[in-house]
Formats: C-alpha cells, sequence, structure tokens
C-alpha cells in the first residue's frame, strides 16, 4: 500500500496498525526510493550505503533495488559486502548486559548494530574456535530437537578443549542461554550476518552446519564457495543429497530403488506422468522443508485444483511429482558415519502409513514390525549411500516398505528430528559422537549389546488444534504438530499408552462409549479387529451409518448416530453432552459432503476436547495397547531403571 501512494492515515484507517509501526515501515519504503536512483552497486555513495544498512537494509535488498539484477543475487550481494568492506562500513560488536550474572563483564552475549556505537571486544583465549549454527526461529517442521542437537555439539567442542561459539537467535532456546558456550552471537542466520561473524572469529577451525536443522544446512554451498571451512561432510556432498535431481541420478547409478518422480514445468508433462504412474502422486514445489505446500492428489480434479493453488507451472517455477505409495510402512535410518564409514545407527517405524508427515507421525525405536529381511536391507542401502556421499557426520535416509520391497524417500546429510529421541533411547549421544568425528577427535563406539535394549521407546506428537480456531485437525504431507513426547515402556504396548496420555488422550472408561466413524472400506477392514476387541472388552461403540452397518453385518455391536443434518441421534448432541471417551474419525477422501460432515466430527471433538484418532493404524494400535493394559499395569519407572 505505501509503494501504491497510501497514506500512513489511510493505511491506519484500514488496518488499525499503529501509526509508530506504519511510520517506521514508511521509512524503508521512502528508502527504496533513494536505493533505486543507482543503476550500479558501485555507484553508491558511502553514506547512502551506511544509511541503508543502519535502517537495516541487507546487502542481498540494497542490490535488489539499485541495480535490480536478474541473475544470481548471491554474487550481486557479495559486491555489496565488498563495497562496505572498501568503504570501512562494517557493523559494530555490541555486548546484552546480563545483569543476573555473578560476572556480567564475562558473559559474551553478542549481537551487531550499524548505530552509531562503539564497537565492544569480546574476550577470546588462545584456544580455535568452533562455530555452531543453531536453528533459528522455530517454525512448524523446525523444532527444539534441532536445539538438543546444536546444544550438544557445542558442549562437545568444549570438552575437546575448543572455544564454542553459537550463532542463533532465538531467545526461547537452549542454545542461546550464554552460558552454553564461550561466545553466543545472537544473531540472524543469514549468509550476510554468518559471514559478518566468521570475519571476527579470525582462529576458527571451521563451521557446523549439521546439527541446526534445513536453515544452516541451506547455507552449506554459499558458505563453501567463501572458502569457509564445513566441519564433517562436504558441502558438495551435501548439495549432492540436497539436489533432487543429483541425488536420484546417484541412486539409479547405485542401483537404490526410488519411487517414480519428475520435476515438471507444464500440465501436459503432468498429465503425462500420471498416466504412467498413476493416481495418487504427491505434488510439490522444489526446495522445501516440513512439507510445506505439498499435496496427494487421488484424481486428476485434485491435480488440477491443487495446480491452480500452486500458481503458474512454468520454466521458472517447476513441481517435483512423485509416485504415491499407498499402505506402505515409512522407516527412519538415522545415523553417524566417519569417511563414508556407518559408526552407529538406529532404524526406527512409524506406527501410521506413509503419508503422514515425519514430525507428526507416531515413531517407535527399536522398529517391532519390520521384516528381519527389511531391516538387513536398509542397512546394506545405508551404507551405500553413506560410502557414496564420504559422509563424516550425522545422517537421515528415509524409507519406504512394502513386503520386502524398500524405496528410498530422501537422506538429510545433517542431524534429523528423531537424533534427540533415539539418542535418549539408547543411551547412546549420536551428536556428541558426530561432533567428534567433525572434529577429528576420538570417540566410543557402542557395544553390540547395546541395541539389544529389552524396552521400547514411543515418540508421539503433540497437536494444537484446540488453540487454532476451525482448523481441520487432520494429518497429512505437511506438518502440524507443535510439540511431541518420548515414553519408554517395557513393551510396545506399554510405550505408546505413556506417549499416548502424555500427549493429552486418556484411557476410555466404560461408563462412556466410543465413537468410530471409519471411512472408505479399506479402513473399515483396518478397524474391524479392534472393534471387535472394544467389543469383547465391554465397550460400547456408537457408529455413523455406514460404519454401523458394515459392523454389524461381521458380528459386532454398534449402536447407529445420524449425521448432523439427519434424524435420529445426533451425533453434535452426543459430543457436547460428552458421551464419548474416545472419538476415531477416519477422513475417507476429499468430497465435498465427507469433508463437511467429517469435519464437524473432528472438529467437535477438538472443541470439546475429547480425544480424537484419524488414523486407521493409530487407532488399532491405541485400542489393543488399552484393551491389554489398565493404567494400574503400566509402571512408574525412571529413566535409569529402563
Amino acid at each position: 500500500a505505501l509503494q501504491k501512494g497510501y497514506t500512513v492515515e489511510r493505511i491506519e484507517e484500514l488496518t488499525k496498525i499503529d501509526k509508530w509501526f506504519l511510520g517506521k515501515l514508511k521509512n524503508i519504503v521512502d528508502y527504496t526510493k533513494v536505493l533505486s536512483q543507482y543503476n550500479k552497486i558501485e555507484e553508491i555513495p558511502a553514506d547512502v550505503l551506511a544509511e541503508a544498512k543502519r535502517l537495516g537494509f541487507s546487502d542481498f535488498q540494497i542490490a535488489r533495488y539499485s541495480e535490480n539484477p536478474k541473475g544470481n543475487m548471491e554474487q550481486e550481494s557479495l559486491r555489496v559486502r565488498s563495497l562496505r568492506k572498501e568503504l570501512n562500513i562494517l557493523p559494530k560488536l555490541r555486548r546484552i548486559n546480563t545483569i543476573a550474572s555473578e560476572n556480567p563483564e564475562k558473559t559474551n552475549y553478542l549481537y551487531m548494530t550499524y548505530g552509531n556505537v562503539e564497537n565492544y571486544v569480546p574476550q577470546k583465549s588462545e584456544k580455535q574456535s568452533v562455530v555452531v549454527l543453531g536453528s533459528g526461529a522455530y517454525r512448524i517442521g523446525s523444532s527444539v530437537e534441532f536445539d538438543w542437537c546444536s546444544v550438544n555439539a557445542v558442549q562437545t567442542a568444549r570438552k575437546l578443549g575448543y572455544e564454542a561459539v553459537m550463532i542463533n537467535y532465538n531467545p526461547e532456546t537452549v542454545s542461546t542461554d550464554y552460558d552454553m558456550c564461550d561466545r553466543l552471537y545472537f544473531d540472524e542466520l543469514s549468509f550476510e550476518r554468518v559471514l559478518d561473524v566468521l570475519d571476527l572469529e579470525e582462529n576458527k577451525k571451521g563451521v557446523i552446519v549439521s546439527t541446526g536443522g534445513q536453515i544452516p544446512n541451506n547455507l552449506a554451498m554459499k558458505l563453501y564457495r567463501q572458502k569457509v571451512n564445513i566441519l564433517g561432510t562436504s558441502a558438495v556432498d551435501i548439495d549432492r543429497a540436497e539436489n533432487r535431481e543429483k541425488f536420484s541420478a546417484m541412486l539409479d547409478e547405485l542401483g537404490i530403488d526410488q519411487p517414480a518422480w519428475k520435476e515438471l514445468t507444464s500440465l501436459e508433462d503432468i498429465e503425462a506422468f500420471t498416466q504412467k504412474v498413476g493416481f495418487p502422486v504427491l505434488v510439490r514445489p522444489s526446495y522445501v522443508l516440513s512439507g510445506a505446500a505439498m499435496n496427494v492428489c487421488y484424481d486428476r480434479a485434485q491435480l488440477e485444483n491443487f495446480l491452480n493453488m500452486a500458481a503458474q507451472v512454468s520454466k521458472e517455477y517447476p513441481v517435483v511429482v512423485s509416485q504415491f505409495m499407498e499402505n506402505t510402512k515409512e522407516i527412519e535410518f538415522d545415523a553417524v558415519a566417519q569417511n563414508g564409514e556407518v559408526v552407529v545407527y538406529a532404524i526406527s517405524e512409524h506406527v501410521e502409513f506413509a503419508g503422514v508427515h515425519s514430525g507428526d507421525a507416531t515413531m517407535v525405536f527399536p522398529a517391532q514390525k519390520i521384516y528381519f529381511e527389511t531391516g538387513r536391507r536398509i542397512k546394506r542401502i545405508a551404507r551405500q549411500i553413506a560410502k557414496e556421499l564420504h559422509i563424516s557426520g550425522p545422517f537421515n535416509i528415509q524409507f519406504l516398505a512394502r513386503n520386502n520391497e524398500i524405496k528410498v524417500i530422501e537422506c538429510n546429510l545433517r542431524a534429523s528430528r528423531s537424533f534427540p529421541f533415539v539418542s535418549k533411547v539408547l543411551k547412546y549421544n549420536f551428536i556428541d559422537t558426530a561432533t567428534r568425528i567433525m572434529l577429528g577427535a576420538e570417540f566410543s563406539k557402542p557395544e553390540k549389546s547395546a541395541f539389544d535394549i529389552d524396552y521400547v521407546g514411543v515418540k508421539a506428537s503433540q497437536f494444537s488444534f484446540a488453540r487454532l480456531h476451525n482448523a481441520d485437525p487432520v494429518l497429512g504431507v505437511d506438518m502440524s504438530s507443535t510439540g511431541e513426547v518420548g515414553c519408554l515402556g517395557s513393551d510396545m504396548d506399554e510405550a505408546l499408552l505413556n506417549a499416548m496420555i502424555s500427549v493429552g488422550n486418556a484411557i476410555p472408561s466404560k461408563e462412556k462409549s466410543i465413537m468410530v466413524s471409519s471411512g472408505a472400506l479399506k479402513s473399515k477392514v483396518d478397524l474391524l479387529d479392534p472393534c471387535r476387541t472394544l467389543a469383547e472388552n465391554g465397550f460400547q461403540i456408537y457408529a455413523t451409518n455406514g460404519t454401523a452397518k458394515f459392523l454389524q453385518e461381521n458380528g459386532v455391536a454398534a449402536k447407529v448416530v445420524s449425521w448432523p443434518d439427519e434424524e435420529g441421534e445426533n451425533i453434535l448432541d452426543l459430543m457436547s453432552e460428552h458421551k464419548f471417551d474416545l472419538v476415531i474419525n477416519i477422513p475417507k477422501n476429499n468430497t465435498s459432503r465427507e469433508l463437511t460432515n467429517g469435519y464437524r466430527i473432528r472438529r467437535s471433538a477438538i472443541d470439546h476436547n475429547i480425544p480424537l484418532i484419524t488414523n486407521a493404524r493409530l487407532a488399532s494400535a491405541f485400542i489393543t495397547a488399552f484393551t491389554r493394559n489398565s493404567l494400574e499395569d503400566i509402571k512408574i519407572k525412571s529413566w535409569g531403571e529402563y
């Protein structure tokens, strides 16, 4: 609006945003006009450049407004950077005063500014420093697990006699606690700012990019091109795993199977591909994390609808279309390697079939229900990939398995969301070992027997649908959990019950009922045995028309409830009377009737705080667990007792 000439007063009237903020935004917009007067980066005068930096313009933005380049923005940003250095326009280092610490002058809690202030010189020792890039601001998909990984990397570096330097800018993290490291740069994880920090760290051994998640990982190639020493796996190999074309070609060369996929630039190409592999297909724009903007399309109408939403498909904005495999197990392989040799690994499985994002899925470690042969093949493939990519440090591979067919979905040459979970279940710190390998130090391998553990860990996800007005609590390929909990048990049932209770589900009581709406025929069949188990254990089952008919035909008693707009006992009324202790609703498909009625059931469960499960496999596992164990059977044990 400011660029189109609206006044601050008019925008305030329309948005009710305070004039103070609008005034600050206007300063920025006004200054873009100053920068736009110059046609070449090198023409910008020193005072204009200094003022742009004071106002918070990045080198990237200065390049964009002054020269409006169409090509490689990385090169243009670096031209602004070298002009700044030439004109001695450099950020000043400041220290945040920590009143609470005993020696406030000794805490190196630092940030950078272009304000007119004096430069602070931090305390340094003779030791070499190791710079760890943190996880940045939390958003759904990049979470506290990466903070655990970066904190452990920092602690190991300190143990090994290095000065640990952390760059991270989320005040809620442990890694931004200034006691954790020798120097904390509380600053953004942009390419420009990381280079600024590295300029100040003269005596550095190198940078760790593999413990903070996707944000630092994305900087690997840019830093490598600036001759920065990336510790562990080389940036070139990181790029080979990140770039779908390169990674796919590598798998083909190694003879490793993967779901059919193609990067396509026109609707005709997409149609030809779907005719070849058949529906459903997974559609996503290139280079995304946490499943953002991904969608599974089950027919042509859905595909066209999604592609219209995803803006234009063109050479500049290609989409990746992959074959989507239904009724397939997803298996995670978390490991640490040294020079391409796997040193320690953990194989865990998802309770839900593939199609639920790994950040939302319920995960079991050690895997309980995979064929022995599947486990062997997974290890063999992982060793091949580790060798080919010369991995030194942490990595994670996601596999699909159906019968004994195994396909690789992707490989991340960094710590994954499940690293803290498997480390804690095994009582062996994967990140400590990975950091030691990256720093060329000695490490201890776990004994073979460490893997023969006689207990099970389950990681369950926590959702905030109750806080999100009108959100549909259905899980899919994009991530929607806002937290998770890891629990132990002496067997799978006990661990799952612990985890489900911890994320807010209760074990249903026989005084109340269980509501089942099981969707498509496939999930009706999947839920038949669990429902039979419920009936045999004295639970009263209520079900929507189709589900009730199916259960009754197969000898399971079920009371019929009507949809919201039909005659009879209304499902929404029963929910508001808190008749149910558990609601199982499996979405059938995305037709409008299903979305309206199914949505109303799911939303009503959330709004009345009734535990809701929308996945048939998770519902089945939960029912099996609570019918075999009562709350009294669950032992309270400390971590050490396992």
